[in-house]
Protein backbone atom coordinates (compact mmCIF):
# COMPACT_ATOMS: atom_id res chain seq x y z
CA UNK A 1 0.00 0.00 0.00
CA UNK A 2 1.06 3.28 -1.13
CA UNK A 3 1.12 6.44 0.67
CA UNK A 4 2.94 9.82 1.43
CA UNK A 5 6.63 9.66 1.59
CA UNK A 6 8.11 11.04 5.01
CA UNK A 7 9.49 14.21 5.48
CA UNK A 8 13.11 14.75 6.70
CA UNK A 9 13.24 16.96 9.85
CA UNK A 10 16.45 18.70 10.46
CA UNK A 11 17.26 15.99 13.34
CA UNK A 12 17.50 13.55 10.44
CA UNK A 13 19.68 15.29 7.21
CA UNK A 14 19.95 13.20 4.32
CA UNK A 15 22.16 9.71 4.29
CA UNK A 16 24.47 9.35 1.16
CA UNK A 17 24.21 6.08 -0.39
CA UNK A 18 28.41 6.39 -0.49
CA UNK A 19 30.94 7.14 1.72
CA UNK A 20 34.45 7.90 1.14
CA UNK A 21 37.16 5.78 2.79
CA UNK A 22 38.97 7.91 5.53
CA UNK A 23 43.02 8.16 5.00
CA UNK A 24 45.28 5.90 6.65
CA UNK A 25 48.20 6.76 8.26
CA UNK A 26 49.92 3.70 9.48
CA UNK A 27 52.17 3.69 12.13
CA UNK A 28 55.46 2.09 11.77
CA UNK A 29 55.76 -1.42 13.63
CA UNK A 30 58.75 -2.82 14.82
CA UNK A 31 59.80 -6.46 15.72
CA UNK A 32 60.55 -9.74 13.90
CA UNK A 33 57.69 -9.93 11.46
CA UNK A 34 58.35 -6.11 10.70
CA UNK A 35 62.06 -7.14 10.12
CA UNK A 36 60.66 -10.12 8.10
CA UNK A 37 58.74 -8.33 6.00
CA UNK A 38 60.63 -5.58 4.99
CA UNK A 39 63.38 -8.57 3.83
CA UNK A 40 61.09 -9.72 1.88
CA UNK A 41 60.06 -6.25 -0.05
CA UNK A 42 63.92 -5.97 -0.33
CA UNK A 43 64.15 -9.22 -1.66
CA UNK A 44 61.36 -9.07 -4.22
CA UNK A 45 62.14 -6.05 -5.20
CA UNK A 46 65.50 -6.25 -5.75
CA UNK A 47 64.57 -9.31 -7.68
CA UNK A 48 62.20 -7.84 -9.77
CA UNK A 49 64.62 -4.78 -10.91
CA UNK A 50 67.89 -6.76 -11.34
CA UNK A 51 66.56 -9.78 -13.70
CA UNK A 52 65.70 -7.94 -16.69
CA UNK A 53 69.46 -7.17 -16.43
CA UNK A 54 70.80 -10.53 -16.30
CA UNK A 55 71.97 -12.58 -18.98
CA UNK A 56 72.65 -15.91 -20.06
CA UNK A 57 74.88 -17.40 -23.14
CA UNK A 58 74.57 -14.29 -24.36
CA UNK A 59 70.30 -14.16 -24.31
CA UNK A 60 68.33 -12.58 -21.68
CA UNK A 61 68.08 -14.54 -18.40
CA UNK A 62 64.08 -13.33 -18.76
CA UNK A 63 62.77 -12.20 -21.46
CA UNK A 64 59.18 -12.63 -23.16
CA UNK A 65 60.04 -11.63 -26.97
CA UNK A 66 56.40 -11.68 -27.85
CA UNK A 67 57.12 -10.38 -31.45
CA UNK A 68 59.58 -13.22 -32.11
CA UNK A 69 57.11 -15.24 -29.85
CA UNK A 70 59.81 -16.46 -28.13
CA UNK A 71 60.31 -16.43 -24.24
CA UNK A 72 63.90 -17.05 -22.22
CA UNK A 73 63.06 -17.99 -19.15
CA UNK A 74 66.25 -19.20 -16.93
CA UNK A 75 68.66 -20.33 -19.48
CA UNK A 76 65.50 -22.05 -21.74
CA UNK A 77 63.88 -20.74 -24.96
CA UNK A 78 60.23 -21.17 -24.63
CA UNK A 79 57.93 -21.21 -27.98
CA UNK A 80 54.17 -20.97 -28.90
CA UNK A 81 54.36 -24.76 -29.50
CA UNK A 82 55.55 -25.10 -25.61
CA UNK A 83 52.07 -23.89 -24.25
CA UNK A 84 51.60 -26.83 -22.41
CA UNK A 85 54.27 -26.17 -20.43
CA UNK A 86 53.31 -22.80 -19.84
CA UNK A 87 50.18 -23.77 -18.78
CA UNK A 88 51.59 -26.74 -16.18
CA UNK A 89 53.51 -23.84 -14.56
CA UNK A 90 50.39 -21.75 -13.87
CA UNK A 91 48.43 -24.55 -12.84
CA UNK A 92 51.46 -25.47 -10.24
CA UNK A 93 51.75 -21.75 -9.36
CA UNK A 94 48.08 -21.48 -8.25
CA UNK A 95 48.51 -25.20 -6.43
CA UNK A 96 51.06 -23.33 -4.90
CA UNK A 97 48.75 -20.28 -3.58
CA UNK A 98 45.68 -22.56 -2.62
CA UNK A 99 48.40 -24.78 -0.50
CA UNK A 100 49.55 -22.09 1.50
CA UNK A 101 46.46 -20.44 2.06
CA UNK A 102 44.88 -23.81 3.42
CA UNK A 103 48.18 -24.25 5.93
CA UNK A 104 49.00 -20.85 6.15
CA UNK A 105 46.17 -18.09 5.40
CA UNK A 106 47.13 -14.86 3.65
CA UNK A 107 50.84 -14.72 4.12
CA UNK A 108 51.43 -14.40 0.41
CA UNK A 109 49.37 -10.88 0.74
CA UNK A 110 50.93 -10.08 3.90
CA UNK A 111 54.70 -10.77 2.62
CA UNK A 112 55.15 -11.13 -1.12
CA UNK A 113 52.11 -9.59 -3.05
CA UNK A 114 53.02 -6.77 -5.43
CA UNK A 115 50.35 -4.52 -4.02
CA UNK A 116 51.64 -5.10 -0.51
CA UNK A 117 55.37 -4.72 -1.35
CA UNK A 118 54.74 -1.61 -3.57
CA UNK A 119 52.87 -0.25 -1.27
CA UNK A 120 55.25 -0.96 2.00
CA UNK A 121 58.30 0.76 -0.58
CA UNK A 122 56.02 3.77 -1.15
CA UNK A 123 55.23 4.48 2.65
CA UNK A 124 59.02 4.06 3.26
CA UNK A 125 59.62 6.97 1.20
CA UNK A 126 56.68 8.61 2.62
CA UNK A 127 57.79 8.46 6.07
CA UNK A 128 61.12 9.09 4.98
CA UNK A 129 60.36 12.47 3.67
CA UNK A 130 57.25 13.27 6.09
CA UNK A 131 57.94 11.61 9.08
CA UNK A 132 56.03 9.22 11.43
CA UNK A 133 51.74 9.05 11.44
CA UNK A 134 51.65 11.99 13.78
CA UNK A 135 53.92 14.31 11.59
CA UNK A 136 51.76 13.45 8.65
CA UNK A 137 48.30 13.95 10.22
CA UNK A 138 49.59 17.23 11.34
CA UNK A 139 51.22 18.07 7.60
CA UNK A 140 47.41 17.16 6.24
CA UNK A 141 45.36 19.67 8.89
CA UNK A 142 48.32 22.25 8.35
CA UNK A 143 47.28 25.01 5.38
CA UNK A 144 48.76 25.39 2.21
CA UNK A 145 52.14 27.10 2.30
CA UNK A 146 56.07 27.14 0.88
CA UNK A 147 57.16 24.28 3.19
CA UNK A 148 53.83 22.23 2.90
CA UNK A 149 53.99 22.73 -0.71
CA UNK A 150 58.08 21.61 -0.97
CA UNK A 151 57.51 18.43 1.32
CA UNK A 152 54.25 17.30 -0.71
CA UNK A 153 56.50 17.94 -3.98
CA UNK A 154 59.92 15.71 -2.67
CA UNK A 155 57.21 13.30 -1.20
CA UNK A 156 55.71 12.93 -5.07
CA UNK A 157 58.75 13.50 -7.04
CA UNK A 158 60.09 10.45 -5.12
CA UNK A 159 56.96 8.67 -5.72
CA UNK A 160 56.77 9.41 -9.60
CA UNK A 161 60.56 8.55 -9.87
CA UNK A 162 59.87 5.19 -8.45
CA UNK A 163 57.06 4.13 -10.51
CA UNK A 164 58.78 5.06 -13.54
CA UNK A 165 61.76 2.55 -12.86
CA UNK A 166 59.08 0.16 -12.25
CA UNK A 167 57.13 0.97 -14.93
CA UNK A 168 60.28 0.57 -17.00
CA UNK A 169 61.76 -2.14 -15.90
CA UNK A 170 58.41 -4.21 -16.48
CA UNK A 171 58.70 -3.20 -19.98
CA UNK A 172 62.37 -4.38 -19.57
CA UNK A 173 60.82 -8.20 -19.40
CA UNK A 174 59.72 -7.74 -23.20
CA UNK A 175 62.39 -5.93 -24.71
CA UNK A 176 65.77 -6.20 -23.95
CA UNK A 177 66.70 -4.15 -20.93
CA UNK A 178 69.68 -2.91 -22.26
CA UNK A 179 68.37 -1.28 -25.17
CA UNK A 180 66.11 0.29 -23.56
CA UNK A 181 67.99 2.03 -20.29
CA UNK A 182 69.84 3.47 -23.57
CA UNK A 183 66.62 4.49 -25.19
CA UNK A 184 65.67 6.23 -22.10
CA UNK A 185 68.57 7.33 -21.18
CA UNK A 186 68.87 9.12 -24.57
CA UNK A 187 65.02 10.31 -24.40
CA UNK A 188 64.19 8.07 -27.43
CA UNK A 189 62.03 5.57 -26.61
CA UNK A 190 59.91 4.66 -28.84
CA UNK A 191 56.32 4.67 -28.99
CA UNK A 192 54.80 1.15 -27.55
CA UNK A 193 57.48 1.19 -24.87
CA UNK A 194 57.02 4.70 -23.82
CA UNK A 195 53.31 4.16 -23.74
CA UNK A 196 53.40 0.94 -21.41
CA UNK A 197 56.20 2.16 -19.01
CA UNK A 198 54.49 5.65 -18.56
CA UNK A 199 51.40 3.31 -18.19
CA UNK A 200 52.87 0.93 -15.79
CA UNK A 201 54.50 3.78 -13.64
CA UNK A 202 51.00 5.69 -13.41
CA UNK A 203 49.25 2.44 -12.16
CA UNK A 204 52.06 1.98 -9.74
CA UNK A 205 51.92 5.50 -8.19
CA UNK A 206 47.81 5.25 -8.32
CA UNK A 207 48.02 1.75 -6.59
CA UNK A 208 50.83 2.00 -3.98
CA UNK A 209 50.77 6.22 -3.47
CA UNK A 210 46.59 6.44 -2.60
CA UNK A 211 44.14 3.47 -3.59
CA UNK A 212 46.48 1.15 -1.17
CA UNK A 213 44.83 -0.52 0.92
CA UNK A 214 41.31 -0.49 -0.91
CA UNK A 215 42.79 -2.80 -3.53
CA UNK A 216 42.81 -5.25 -1.16
CA UNK A 217 39.23 -4.69 0.56
CA UNK A 218 37.31 -3.85 -2.99
CA UNK A 219 39.36 -4.56 -6.22
CA UNK A 220 41.28 -7.98 -5.71
CA UNK A 221 39.20 -11.04 -5.52
CA UNK A 222 41.38 -13.01 -3.94
CA UNK A 223 40.49 -11.80 -0.46
CA UNK A 224 36.53 -12.83 -1.42
CA UNK A 225 37.38 -16.57 -2.35
CA UNK A 226 40.08 -17.09 0.61
CA UNK A 227 37.04 -18.49 2.81
CA UNK A 228 36.80 -21.67 0.42
CA UNK A 229 40.25 -22.70 1.10
CA UNK A 230 40.20 -21.93 5.35
CA UNK A 231 39.50 -24.42 7.62
CA UNK A 232 39.74 -24.58 11.44
CA UNK A 233 43.37 -25.18 11.16
CA UNK A 234 44.29 -22.06 8.94
CA UNK A 235 46.70 -20.33 10.29
CA UNK A 236 45.25 -16.71 10.90
CA UNK A 237 45.81 -13.60 12.96
CA UNK A 238 43.83 -13.07 15.78
CA UNK A 239 43.06 -11.72 19.76
CA UNK A 240 42.93 -13.46 22.63
CA UNK A 241 39.95 -12.22 23.96
CA UNK A 242 39.82 -14.56 26.56
CA UNK A 243 42.86 -13.11 28.17
CA UNK A 244 42.38 -9.34 26.85
CA UNK A 245 39.04 -8.70 28.21
CA UNK A 246 37.71 -6.51 29.85
CA UNK A 247 40.40 -3.59 28.45
CA UNK A 248 41.85 -1.44 30.71
CA UNK A 249 39.04 1.49 31.02
CA UNK A 250 36.00 -0.63 30.29
CA UNK A 251 37.27 -2.72 33.15
CA UNK A 252 37.46 0.45 35.51
CA UNK A 253 34.44 1.95 34.64
CA UNK A 254 32.65 -0.96 35.62
CA UNK A 255 34.84 -2.35 38.82
CA UNK A 256 35.93 -6.00 37.21
CA UNK A 257 39.15 -7.29 37.19
CA UNK A 258 41.10 -5.60 33.70
CA UNK A 259 42.68 -8.15 30.94
CA UNK A 260 45.69 -7.87 29.56
CA UNK A 261 44.61 -5.15 26.73
CA UNK A 262 45.01 -1.73 27.92
CA UNK A 263 42.63 -0.56 24.76
CA UNK A 264 46.07 1.72 23.78
CA UNK A 265 45.13 1.27 19.83
CA UNK A 266 48.11 0.75 18.59
CA UNK A 267 47.30 -2.42 17.00
CA UNK A 268 44.81 -0.92 15.07
CA UNK A 269 47.40 2.24 14.32
CA UNK A 270 49.66 -0.04 12.63
CA UNK A 271 47.15 -1.81 10.68
CA UNK A 272 47.36 -1.17 7.07
CA UNK A 273 44.22 -1.71 6.08
CA UNK A 274 42.82 -0.27 9.35
CA UNK A 275 40.97 -2.79 10.97
CA UNK A 276 40.55 -3.54 14.84
CA UNK A 277 41.57 -7.50 15.29
CA UNK A 278 40.06 -7.34 18.39
CA UNK A 279 36.84 -7.09 16.81
CA UNK A 280 37.61 -10.88 15.03
CA UNK A 281 38.66 -12.43 12.50
CA UNK A 282 37.86 -9.85 9.07
CA UNK A 283 37.97 -10.37 5.48
CA UNK A 284 40.58 -7.43 5.41
CA UNK A 285 43.06 -8.53 6.91
CA UNK A 286 45.78 -9.54 4.86
CA UNK A 287 47.95 -11.12 8.05
CA UNK A 288 50.59 -9.36 8.19
CA UNK A 289 50.99 -9.20 11.81
CA UNK A 290 51.98 -5.78 12.22
CA UNK A 291 49.70 -5.82 15.01
CA UNK A 292 51.58 -8.96 16.26
CA UNK A 293 54.63 -6.80 16.79
CA UNK A 294 53.26 -3.91 17.80
CA UNK A 295 51.01 -5.75 20.76
CA UNK A 296 54.15 -7.71 21.83
CA UNK A 297 56.04 -4.75 21.97
CA UNK A 298 53.47 -3.20 24.61
CA UNK A 299 52.98 -6.20 26.36
CA UNK A 300 57.04 -6.38 26.91
CA UNK A 301 56.75 -2.97 28.76
CA UNK A 302 54.25 -3.90 30.79
CA UNK A 303 56.01 -7.15 31.88
CA UNK A 304 53.12 -9.34 30.62
CA UNK A 305 53.01 -12.75 28.46
CA UNK A 306 53.46 -12.14 24.72
CA UNK A 307 50.96 -12.97 22.03
CA UNK A 308 48.06 -11.30 22.87
CA UNK A 309 47.66 -11.09 19.19
CA UNK A 310 49.13 -13.89 17.92
CA UNK A 311 49.32 -16.68 15.07
CA UNK A 312 47.20 -19.35 15.83
CA UNK A 313 43.92 -21.15 14.34
CA UNK A 314 40.42 -21.67 15.12
CA UNK A 315 40.81 -24.72 16.99
CA UNK A 316 44.06 -24.06 18.45
CA UNK A 317 42.01 -21.01 19.96
CA UNK A 318 39.36 -23.07 21.03
CA UNK A 319 41.89 -25.10 23.14
CA UNK A 320 42.68 -27.78 20.47
CA UNK A 321 45.83 -28.95 18.64
CA UNK A 322 46.89 -27.38 15.44
CA UNK A 323 46.87 -29.82 12.69
CA UNK A 324 49.33 -29.77 8.94
CA UNK A 325 48.23 -33.00 7.93
CA UNK A 326 44.02 -32.84 7.53
CA UNK A 327 42.15 -34.23 4.26
CA UNK A 328 42.31 -30.73 2.88
CA UNK A 329 45.79 -29.87 3.23
CA UNK A 330 46.74 -33.48 1.93
CA UNK A 331 44.46 -33.61 -0.98
CA UNK A 332 45.87 -30.00 -1.83
CA UNK A 333 48.98 -31.18 -1.38
CA UNK A 334 48.58 -34.62 -3.63
CA UNK A 335 47.50 -32.55 -6.80
CA UNK A 336 50.28 -30.13 -6.12
CA UNK A 337 52.85 -32.41 -6.22
CA UNK A 338 50.81 -34.36 -9.53
CA UNK A 339 51.04 -31.28 -11.15
CA UNK A 340 54.94 -30.10 -10.49
CA UNK A 341 56.11 -33.65 -11.39
CA UNK A 342 53.83 -33.50 -14.27
CA UNK A 343 55.90 -30.14 -15.17
CA UNK A 344 59.14 -31.49 -14.27
CA UNK A 345 58.71 -34.24 -16.69
CA UNK A 346 57.52 -32.13 -19.36
CA UNK A 347 60.84 -30.07 -18.78
CA UNK A 348 63.33 -32.90 -19.12
CA UNK A 349 61.25 -34.72 -22.23
CA UNK A 350 60.79 -31.45 -24.23
CA UNK A 351 62.49 -31.92 -27.39
CA UNK A 352 65.00 -29.13 -28.23
CA UNK A 353 63.65 -29.15 -32.07
CA UNK A 354 59.89 -28.84 -33.39
CA UNK A 355 59.59 -30.15 -36.77
CA UNK A 356 56.34 -30.44 -39.01
CA UNK A 357 56.63 -31.69 -42.66
CA UNK A 358 53.38 -30.09 -44.74
CA UNK A 359 53.15 -31.89 -48.08
CA UNK A 360 51.81 -29.69 -51.15
CA UNK A 361 48.65 -30.24 -51.71
CA UNK A 362 48.47 -28.30 -55.12
CA UNK A 363 49.30 -31.50 -56.62
CA UNK A 364 48.92 -34.98 -56.17
CA UNK A 365 52.61 -35.82 -57.55
CA UNK A 366 54.90 -35.15 -60.82
CA UNK A 367 56.18 -37.72 -63.14
CA UNK A 368 59.76 -37.28 -64.45
CA UNK A 369 60.87 -38.47 -67.96
CA UNK A 370 63.00 -41.33 -65.94
CA UNK A 371 59.77 -42.46 -64.36
CA UNK A 372 60.17 -41.37 -60.96
CA UNK A 373 57.53 -40.24 -58.82
CA UNK A 374 58.47 -36.48 -57.01
CA UNK A 375 56.32 -35.18 -54.06
CA UNK A 376 56.82 -31.42 -52.66
CA UNK A 377 57.01 -31.19 -48.59
CA UNK A 378 57.73 -28.01 -47.12
CA UNK A 379 59.82 -28.81 -43.54
CA UNK A 380 59.99 -26.49 -41.10
CA UNK A 381 62.23 -26.73 -38.33
CA UNK A 382 62.42 -24.73 -34.44
CA UNK A 383 65.67 -24.49 -33.22
CA UNK A 384 65.09 -24.43 -29.28
CA UNK A 385 68.93 -25.06 -29.03
CA UNK A 386 71.46 -21.91 -28.25
CA UNK A 387 73.58 -22.85 -31.20
CA UNK A 388 73.08 -22.54 -34.71
CA UNK A 389 72.86 -25.84 -36.60
CA UNK A 390 73.47 -27.57 -39.73
CA UNK A 391 70.73 -30.13 -40.34
CA UNK A 392 70.79 -32.86 -42.33
CA UNK A 393 67.14 -34.25 -43.81
CA UNK A 394 66.17 -37.82 -44.63
CA UNK A 395 63.06 -40.06 -45.30
CA UNK A 396 63.03 -43.80 -44.98
CA UNK A 397 59.61 -45.35 -47.13
CA UNK A 398 57.42 -47.70 -45.28
CA UNK A 399 59.19 -50.82 -46.99
CA UNK A 400 62.26 -49.50 -45.94
CA UNK A 401 63.63 -47.83 -49.35
CA UNK A 402 65.68 -44.47 -49.21
CA UNK A 403 63.89 -41.91 -50.61
CA UNK A 404 65.96 -39.15 -52.59
CA UNK A 405 65.58 -35.81 -51.44
CA UNK A 406 66.42 -32.32 -52.73
CA UNK A 407 68.23 -30.76 -51.09
CA UNK A 408 69.30 -32.89 -48.48
CA UNK A 409 70.35 -30.14 -45.65
CA UNK A 410 68.92 -26.64 -44.00
CA UNK A 411 70.46 -24.50 -41.84
CA UNK A 412 68.50 -22.83 -38.74
CA UNK A 413 69.83 -20.29 -36.19
CA UNK A 414 69.43 -20.71 -32.99
CA UNK A 415 65.79 -20.23 -31.42
CA UNK A 416 64.52 -19.72 -34.64
CA UNK A 417 62.35 -21.35 -37.12
CA UNK A 418 63.59 -22.64 -40.16
CA UNK A 419 61.57 -23.71 -43.45
CA UNK A 420 62.59 -25.47 -46.73
CA UNK A 421 61.03 -26.49 -49.97
CA UNK A 422 62.01 -30.53 -49.92
CA UNK A 423 61.60 -32.88 -52.77
CA UNK A 424 60.91 -37.04 -52.48
CA UNK A 425 61.56 -38.60 -55.34
CA UNK A 426 60.95 -42.33 -55.26
CA UNK A 427 60.91 -44.81 -58.56
CA UNK A 428 57.91 -45.86 -60.24
CA UNK A 429 57.75 -49.28 -58.99
CA UNK A 430 58.29 -47.99 -55.48
CA UNK A 431 55.83 -45.33 -55.92
CA UNK A 432 52.25 -46.78 -56.22
CA UNK A 433 49.23 -45.84 -54.60
CA UNK A 434 49.44 -44.05 -50.62
CA UNK A 435 51.99 -44.39 -48.35
CA UNK A 436 53.87 -43.24 -45.81
CA UNK A 437 57.01 -41.84 -45.41
CA UNK A 438 59.24 -40.99 -42.14
CA UNK A 439 61.49 -38.01 -42.32
CA UNK A 440 64.30 -37.69 -40.13
CA UNK A 441 65.77 -34.61 -39.07
CA UNK A 442 69.71 -34.29 -37.30
CA UNK A 443 72.25 -32.20 -36.43
CA UNK A 444 75.52 -32.71 -38.47
CA UNK A 445 77.34 -31.56 -35.19
CA UNK A 446 75.09 -33.31 -32.52
CA UNK A 447 73.68 -37.00 -33.37
CA UNK A 448 71.63 -36.16 -30.47
CA UNK A 449 70.02 -33.32 -31.73
CA UNK A 450 67.01 -35.18 -33.58
CA UNK A 451 63.30 -35.28 -34.56
CA UNK A 452 61.17 -37.62 -36.60
CA UNK A 453 57.97 -36.91 -38.21
CA UNK A 454 55.73 -38.74 -40.89
CA UNK A 455 53.89 -37.32 -44.47
CA UNK A 456 52.07 -39.31 -46.82
CA UNK A 457 53.48 -39.96 -50.04
CA UNK A 458 51.17 -40.12 -53.28
CA UNK A 459 51.94 -42.34 -56.06
CA UNK A 460 50.66 -43.35 -59.64
CA UNK A 461 47.79 -45.49 -58.88
CA UNK A 462 49.07 -49.17 -60.21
Amino acid sequence: MSGPLPKLTPEQPPRSLYESAAKLYPRMAHGRYARLRLLAMFALLGLYYLLPWLQWKGQPLVLLDLPARRFHLFGTTLFPQDLVLLSALLAVAALTLFLFTTLAGRVWCGYACPQTVWTQAFLWIERAIEGERHQRQKLDRAPWGARKIAIRGARHAAWIAFAAWTGLSFVGYFVPMRELASDALHFSLGGWPLFWTLFYGFTTWGNAGFMREQVCKYMCPYARFQSAMFDRDTLIVAYDERRGEPRKLIAKSSGKPAGDCIDCTLCVQVCPVGIDIRKGLQYECIACAACVDACDEVMHRQQKPLGLIRYTSERRDQGGRFRLLRPRSIAYGAVWLALLAGFATLLLLRSPLELDVLRDRRQLYRELDDGRIVNLYTIKLTNKDANAHEFAVEAVAADGTQVELSPRSMRVAATETGSALVAALLPHDKAGGVQTLQFTVRAVDDASLSREHDARFIGATP
